[in-house]
């Protein structure tokens, strides 16, 4: 994950130097779009990617290997922002976020059969974070900002409720979640609109893991936590 963690800032730098570079040439010392941030509440909406991870912790330390199959999910939602001060802006960013990920179960001596090492992972989640908006000061027409909070999240996708578990192919986790979220990004004040890419960090404070109904289970058996680890890029639109 930390590979694609690097290679996704280098797009987001990427972007950054564009959009930086495409303010000087329009002239950067006439500011865009002034009064904006003067208005105590406006909306936008997002879109962006995600790439979901789980943290796993053990009862015993394991004589196997559990590995992760990542791939890239797609984020998307709505913006409302509530000016405090000058500095500090209440958000809240309802979203529909989706992913497909597994989970693969190495070297247990009880797998009759190669399908058993392999747990695919959807998700689908109702993604509602609040967060807080630092920005510093603007500068010609780009404005840095930390964005920090927490959210919740509803997980259609879990099975938690299911009766089948991981001997039927069925991997539960459950439906609600809570999570702490840090990023960074920059808002450039353009013509019309602002445009604001984002990288944000999230990380769960549950134990999400449904255990299968069989507590010596060669899948959950020895689970102890298991915690979602999240990256997100964003691209928003205000």
């Amino acid at each position: 994950m930390i590979f694609n963690m690097k290679k996704y800032c280098s797009i987001i730098l990427l972007l950054i130097i564009c959009f930086n570079n495409f303010s000087q040439n329009k002239g950067s010392k006439v500011e865009n779009l002034q009064n904006f941030d003067k208005k105590k509440l406006h909306f936008g909406y997002y879109i962006g990617l995600n790439q979901y991870n789980f943290k796993i912790d053990y009862k015993e330390n394991p004589n196997y290997t559990t590995q992760v199959e990542e791939e890239l999910g797609l984020n998307i939602g709505l913006i409302g922002d509530f000016r405090i001060n000058e500095f500090l802006n209440l958000r809240f960013e309802p979203g529909l976020h989706t992913n497909k990920g597994a989970l693969k179960f190495n070297e247990r001596s009880n797998f009759t059969q190669n399908s058993d090492t392999l747990r695919s992972v959807k998700s689908t989640y109702i993604h509602i974070p609040i967060l807080l908006k630092f920005s510093s000061k603007r500068i010609d027409n780009y404005r840095p900002y930390l964005i920090g909070g927490i959210s919740t999240s509803f997980n259609l996708s879990s099975n938690e409720n299911s009766p089948e578990d991981n001997k039927n192919n069925v991997f539960r986790l459950k439906s609600n979640n809570l999570y702490y979220e840090l990023g960074f990004g920059i808002d450039f004040y353009l013509q019309y609109f602002k445009f604001s890419p984002s990288i944000r960090g999230l990380f769960s404070l549950k134990n999400e893991i449904v255990p299968d109904n069989d507590i010596d289970s060669p899948w959950t058996g020895n689970i102890k936590k298991f915690s979602t680890r999240g990256f997100f890029i964003n691209l928003t639109f205000h």
